[in-house]
């Protein structure tokens, strides 16, 4: 009797777990995404090439990947969206509360029993190792064929290129994109990926395809976050610092403040010396143009004036201290942008995860400690 009472209490459990996430509403907030991994492996890179652990060329190739990475994982978490109702959430409740214990009692009741031998551990272990990999494996095996006899088959293109892409395939991923183009039709999303796909196989160099590639996205959607980032790694790429500051800058007047890939772009920006100054509206940027030297600084100044003066309002705005730390640097005032990080990680304080995160950012800015 105790032993099916033990049952129950374990059903009654699995129950609950399985109603506790149809219950939960909006989207949720995965700190632990592959967005947050890649923003650290980034910041290591960082933290090694100043300690001197690791030369030059070796840390640009890394940038290089994870940014890669970063932004197809970016991407990736962008196209996700909720798309449950309360009716279907309702129904997989009601599903879950009567059939559970209806199939766990069908199953055990030809299978189970307290006197079974438990499974020896070798087999167990022959069982497990790398399953996950080669699951994917046959996965991207089955699309194959499918495609083989399928070669039309635009949608199956589509899922398979990324999936060839984070495999390391990447000559096969650029064939997948070509057809993904081919089948589906024109659109910057897919230029930008194939663009990518190109400069990945090229060990992270963004070639002449590549450029053409992301300038053809760029002409499909000048505001394509991926497309701009790499015309700006192309640029850096050929002894255009300049350039490649002016792209990046631009991008990030546009971005949103959550965007996942607002602090690679910033710390690429103060990787070629054009920092990140406060983002200009392109009503200020057209009257800043018939200015001269000395009206446009002072107005750039009163500028980093206002952010100082908000951030002393409202503390608890990580970035907004982090731009005008950045500011100051690239008006050559040190000084200031010392007590700017000093004041910030007084107005953090309180807060471990935006003292962290304001930590990490002063790093990057050569401001630790």
């Amino acid at each position: 009797m105790t032993l099916w009472f033990v049952f129950a209490l374990m059903t009654v459990a699995a129950i609950f777990a399985v109603l506790l996430p149809l219950g939960r509403s909006g989207r949720a907030q995965n700190q632990g995404s592959e967005v947050a991994v890649y923003k650290d492996q980034l910041a290591e890179v960082e933290r090694d090439l100043a300690a001197g652990l690791i030369a030059a060329p070796e840390a640009e190739a890394a940038r290089v990947e994870i940014s890669r990475r970063l932004l197809a994982a970016a991407g990736t978490e962008a196209a996700q969206a909720p798309t449950s109702s309360l009716k279907w959430r309702r129904a997989a409740a009601v599903l879950a509360l009567a059939g559970l214990p209806l199939v766990a009692v069908g199953v055990y009741m030809p299978l189970g029993s307290p006197r079974l031998q438990d499974f020896p551990l070798a087999q167990r272990e022959r069982g497990s190792g790398s399953g996950m990999a080669q699951s994917l494996e046959n996965l991207v095996v089955q699309v194959e064929q499918h495609l083989e006899k399928n070669p039309t088959d635009g949608r199956g293109w589509n899922v398979l290129a990324p999936v060839l892409q984070r495999l390391g395939r990447f000559d096969d991923a650029v064939r997948a994109y070509r057809n993904s183009l081919t089948y589906n039709g024109e659109s910057a999303e897919r230029r930008s990926d194939l663009g990518e796909a190109i400069a990945a196989a090229a060990n992270g160099v963004v070639t002449a395809e590549a450029k053409g590639e992301f300038e053809r996205a760029h002409a499909l959607n000048a505001d394509d976050p991926k497309a701009n980032y790499f015309l700006g790694l192309a640029a850096e790429q050929d002894g255009r610092k300049d350039d490649a500051a002016n792209i990046w800058r631009a991008l990030l007047a546009k971005a949103p403040e959550d965007a996942p890939w607002r602090s690679l772009v910033q710390s690429s920006l103060v990787r070629v010396g054009g920092g990140a100054m406060p983002a200009l509206s392109d009503e200020t940027v057209a009257a800043s143009k018939d200015m001269n030297e000395g009206d446009r600084n002072a107005m750039v100044r009163g500028m980093v004036e206002r952010l100082a003066t908000r951030l002393k309002q409202n503390g608890d705005d990580v970035e907004g201290w982090l731009r005008l730390v950045r500011a100051y640097l690239v008006m050559g005032d040190r000084d200031k942008a010392s007590v700017a990080s000093s004041d910030a990680r007084q107005a953090v304080a309180n807060d471990a995860a935006r003292l962290r995160q304001l930590n990490e950012g002063l790093k990057t800015l050569g401001l630790d400690g």
